[in-house]
């Protein structure tokens, strides 16, 4: 079993930046591929990014692209989102999620999930 624990959430005015860190425990993710997904009050869960364990090759959901960058610390077992020029509409709960393998993530292939951390931009 893998736990994933996020972190670095809160409150940032628009044009802001926030960092979150996803540390997992229980077993290695080195061979996962991790990504975030979030999800708004009244919205689906919907994707944000990933990066695989091999190439290291990262998919940007397009609301997000130019403005979010993943990366990870296989020697630390962790997972970042680094998020700049933050929007309202970014506003959400986070999720870190993690998938054996090196497909992209999708929510049906997700193997592990985290409890989310709130996002809050204002504007």
């Amino acid at each position: 079993q893998v736990q994933l624990v996020e972190s670095g959430g809160g409150l940032v005015q628009a044009g802001g930046s926030l960092r979150l860190a996803c540390a997992a425990s229980g077993r290695t993710v080195s061979s996962y591929t991790m990504g975030w997904f979030r999800q708004a009050p009244g919205k689906e869960r919907e994707f944000v990014a990933d990066i695989s364990w091999g190439f290291l090759r990262t998919v940007y959901g397009g609301s997000v692209k130019g403005r979010f960058t993943i990366s990870r610390d296989n020697a630390k077992n962790t997972v970042y989102l680094q998020m700049n020029s933050l929007k309202s509409e970014d506003t959400a709960v986070y999720y870190c999620a993690g998938g054996a393998g090196s497909r992209s993530l999708e929510q049906r292939t997700v193997d592990y999930w985290g409890q989310g951390t709130q996002v809050t931009v204002s504007s």
